[in-house]
């Protein structure tokens, strides 16, 4: 198996709230794939679908999780400058997002989280490690 990642599908529980918040709030540009059922979004890297909570789980044949629990996961959003942090952060509060954790300085530079209105976790990051391609991908060093 190749180490790529193509495809993040988050379950949520309003497709159209969800919708409106990447598409309207962070202005990501929305595919016309998926009609009503699913929502894809490309990114500078993997494509992030949006699918109800309920059909992904019948899709994957398990029970849907409980709620108020802590996904095992986040994603992350990297920026190419430190300030980026501070007004990716901005931009998802105004969109709606909870900000979990305020930007901060740490080991690596700066980040800080904020949660979708699912409760999804989205770090926000600045690594000057992490060089950045002009389509947002980032290296990860040898």
């Amino acid at each position: 198996m190749e180490p790529r990642l193509s495809l993040v599908t988050l379950g949520v529980r309003d497709l159209r709230r969800a919708v409106a918040f990447y598409r309207d709030g962070l202005g990501w540009p929305k595919s016309e794939v998926g009609g009503d059922e699913v929502a894809f979004f490309k990114t500078g890297g993997a494509i992030i679908a949006l699918f109800p909570r309920e059909a992904l789980a019948a899709d994957a044949g398990v029970a849907v999780a409980e709620e108020g629990g802590l996904a095992p996961f986040s994603l992350a959003h990297n920026v190419a400058e430190e300030e980026g942090v501070d007004s990716v952060l901005a931009q998802a509060a105004e969109a709606g997002a909870t900000i979990v954790k305020e930007a901060q300085e740490i080991f690596f530079g700066r980040h800080g989280f904020f949660a979708d209105p699912d409760g999804f976790l989205w770090e926000v990051a600045w690594n000057p490690s992490f060089p950045m391609g002009a389509d947002g991908s980032i290296e990860l060093p040898d």
